[in-house]
């Protein structure tokens, strides 16, 4: 299994900077957001490169504010040019995954619009992202969908394309479920994890394990059940009090929930 990092997780603003301070950490790759220029992209690839780096995954940037469950033909066209976008980057940087927010349910779009809106939004998505060797990874949020493991099993699966898969984040479950629970029943859908801590008694977020009440060795006993080994990758916030002692002190903590020594 590779160790990864979220770009937002690394303190400054300097891509060269981030990228020399995860590879010190001892990352494998980082998680990128969506550029907008083939500049940019071809610049991160460099950098990546000299710094013998992976750039694996991007996050498309426009599923919260753009909602491919919106009632707004025009808004979901704007989500639509955005994965676009985010499959662009992707096949530049040579990434495997773009991470998509699938739908978010609020007062003014129902849970069953949601599924279906989005179903028919993802699927006009398919064949760019296949062309391109990309998946498309739906990641389980706080967004009111996809509220059960088997439901999201359903889900992914109504799509029959490999092209479709699963961005499990262990800590954005806790709330309401136990991870090593979704990861059996996802199995094989899942491409990409995210992990960040979660404290279930006090419900508020921590870093990996001090103040965690997550079980990461049952966490990743469920991983090797369905033969993951692919990235894990932190999401968590900049420390702003020691910002890179806590980007190493993340790598290290990984590699003892990796190990199964928590």
């Amino acid at each position: 299994m590779k160790k990864g990092i979220c770009i937002g997780s690394l303190p400054g603003d300097s891509t060269e900077a981030r990228f020399k301070l995860a590879k010190e950490a001892g990352f494998d790759g980082v998680e990128i957001g969506t550029l907008g220029s083939d500049d940019d992209r071809l610049q991160t690839k460099e950098i990546a490169t000299q710094h013998g780096l992976e750039v694996f995954s991007v996050m498309n940037s426009k599923h919260w504010a753009c909602p491919f469950s919106d009632t707004d033909a025009d808004v979901r066209a704007e989500s639509r040019d955005g994965m676009l976008d985010s499959i662009a980057t992707a096949t530049a940087v040579g990434a495997d995954a773009v991470l998509l927010v699938p739908a978010v349910v609020n007062d003014k779009t129902s849970y069953e619009d949601a599924y279906q809106r989005s179903q028919v939004e993802i699927r006009k998505l398919i064949p760019e992202a296949k062309a391109n060797g990309i998946t498309i990874a739906l990641e389980n949020v706080w967004n009111k969908f996809l509220l059960s493991p088997i439901e999201f099993c359903r889900y992914l699966d109504e799509f029959d394309s490999e092209t479709i898969t699963a961005y499990f984040d262990v800590g954005n479950i806790v709330l309401y479920g136990y991870p090593q629970h979704w990861i059996r029943s996802l199995g094989h859908r899942i491409s990409k994890v995210h992990v960040k801590g979660f404290n279930a008694n006090e419900s508020r977020w921590t870093y990996l394990i001090e103040d965690c009440t997550i079980d990461w060795n049952a966490v990743m006993s469920a991983l090797e059940e369905i033969g993951y080994d692919d990235y894990m990758t932190a999401e968590l916030p900049v420390d702003g009090d020691d910002p890179e002692g806590r980007v190493h002190s993340i790598s290290s903590d990984m590699d003892k929930i990796i190990a199964g020594n928590v």
